[in-house]
């Protein structure tokens, strides 16, 4: 380990934050190929709460490792909220970890399984539940790339946040995130 997380970047904010829960993340991603993961580990610190990664870029992997049910990907395809969600649980299940994030969506140029040019959902699993967010975004191919990662970050950021103080109030146990 080089150093402790500097929460300076949204990076070093979820490895800050997860260091300081001693809570471990891993990521499920087929939109972002792999960025996500690498914008986690390119923080100083990261290997003490990040696990790994699964890049499922097609269906195949997506219902072999993560254990996306086919017959949701055959009926929703790939760009879908349910798709996200099982994702994020599948990698935290595989990966044994607190929580999994996943991202999902359409890079372009072209529309895919039906959605337009910048939907993007992610997903979180956690100790308490899971939720999807659905983003709307602009831009050529990297810019969305860039963007989700960016989102993903901070929605894991203020999802371990909010589970953290609900966890402090009394009888506290549940995370119960709005979908957003």
């Amino acid at each position: 380990m080089t150093g402790p997380a500097r929460p300076d970047t949204p990076a070093g904010a979820l490895v800050a934050e997860a260091v300081r829960q001693g809570l471990t993340l891993a990521t499920a991603e087929s939109l972002t190929g792999g960025a996500l993961a690498a914008a986690v580990v390119d923080v100083p610190g990261a290997s003490a709460c990040f696990e790994g990664a699964i890049v499922s870029y097609s269906n195949r992997v997506k219902a072999r490792v993560l254990g996306v049910p086919a017959e949701l990907l055959a009926a929703r395809g790939s760009v879908d909220p349910e798709v996200a969600t099982a994702m994020a649980e599948g990698v935290r299940r595989r990966l044994g970890t607190d929580w999994g994030v996943s991202t999902t969506g359409v890079a372009g140029p072209e529309p895919h399984d039906g959605r337009p040019v910048g939907t993007v959902y992610v997903g979180l699993a956690g100790p308490g539940g899971r939720s999807v967010h659905e983003l709307r975004l602009s831009g050529d191919r990297a810019a969305i790339r860039a963007a989700t990662v960016a989102r993903a970050l901070r929605l894991l950021t203020g999802a371990l946040t909010a589970n953290s103080k609900e966890k402090s109030r009394p009888g506290g146990e549940e995370w119960n995130h709005q979908r957003g």
